[in-house]
């Protein structure tokens, strides 16, 4: 049995074949427009699972109560918690050191950047940079840095702490979190201004570093932190490296107006591994963004007197860029020698 035969003339011909050229043409750009809506898609979508929140210090001290209270804030928005985890070690430099393993971020997992991370290239070497190998969410609020000893300490004033320490070279005890801290670098400096000489002690935290102050086993305590334990009459704060007074302790004088022109800016952050997808960084930020203007967060946030500090992804990449050419000047100025 025959079958018929199927012919087409040319021009029949040319017009399937152009057809065919223009289906797939359709085809392949609604494929691409897919493809590109992609990462638009996810976004859109995320968060799917909780988000770790990486704290590089140990649990029960400042950082502590204030990201636990910007992070319950932001769960809200985000409809996923958002899980703290200490992971302290270096000064707080450990823990956040450790996102740059991580490959490209996908927004399930941020660290706290502050500036001894930045800082520690120039101390040790690294395989990492913190100008690059980090995605910057967004900025938080400014560490108030102070000097504060036992209530029934014998220094009554700075000037006084100052006086002993010159006249006693290397008997006062002062401690700091980490070996070289911000606050370690400009208590080193006032005492090098004042002709004074202090044993800087380092402490994995602020918690047992007060603790130790109270006790009579540390002399001076020199970070931020001290709000509850001052408020308390546990310690007594002496002065702060601020440029104005603290509005909660208008008796107490800054460094600057004991004459020495001394001021720590030392603000901190939410970072990310590097690569976050623009969509995943902007629905972030916005989260965070919100969660930095919640009620129990800035109350949380003032009990440990800190100046907000609220920037966007790109000004806090930008201020750590400059900053980490400063951090260089400073360690010099102080006669430091990496590893």
């Amino acid at each position: 049995m025959s079958h018929p035969t199927l012919s087409c003339s040319p021009a029949s011909a040319a017009a399937a074949t152009t057809l065919s050229r223009r289906n797939l043409l359709r085809n392949t750009g609604l494929l691409g427009a897919a493809v590109a809506a992609a990462p638009f898609v996810r976004a859109s979508s995320f968060p799917t699972k909780p988000i770790m929140l990486i704290v590089p210090f140990p649990p029960g001290g400042m950082m502590d109560a204030v990201l636990r209270s910007l992070a319950e804030a932001a769960a809200r928005d985000l409809g996923q918690p958002v899980v703290l985890m200490h992971r302290a070690g270096a000064g707080g430099v450990t823990g956040v050191a450790g996102l740059t393993t991580m490959g490209d971020a996908d927004g399930y997992t941020l660290g706290v950047m502050h500036n001894s991370v930045i800082r520690w290239p120039h101390m040790t070497k690294v395989d990492w940079d913190p100008r690059t190998d980090f995605t910057y969410v967004m900025g938080l609020a400014n560490l108030t840095t102070g000097i504060a000893v036992a209530a029934d300490a014998p220094w009554k004033s700075l000037a006084e702490l100052l006086a002993d320490a010159k006249a006693r070279p290397g008997a006062i005890s002062w401690g700091n979190i980490g070996a070289i801290s911000a606050n370690r670098i400009y208590g080193e400096r006032l005492g090098r201004a004042a002709g004074a000489k202090f044993n800087f002690i380092p402490f994995k935290g602020g918690s047992e570093q007060l603790t130790a102050v109270v006790g009579r086993h540390l002399d001076v305590y020199g970070d931020p932190g001290f709000g509850a334990m001052a408020l308390g009459g546990k310690i007594r704060l002496l002065a702060t490296f601020t440029e104005q007074r603290l509005p909660r302790w208008p008796q107490v004088p800054t460094v600057r107006e004991a004459g020495y022109d001394l001021v720590v800016q030392s603000p901190f952050g939410l970072v990310a591994p590097r690569k976050m997808p623009p969509g995943v960084l902007e629905r972030l930020q916005s989260a965070f963004m919100k969660a930095a203007s919640d009620p129990n967060y800035i109350r949380t946030r003032n009990d440990f007197d800190l100046e907000p500090w609220v920037v966007d992804s790109n000004t806090y990449r930008q201020y750590a860029v400059k900053q980490f050419t400063q951090e260089k000047v400073m360690l010099d100025e102080i006669g430091f020698k990496p590893e």
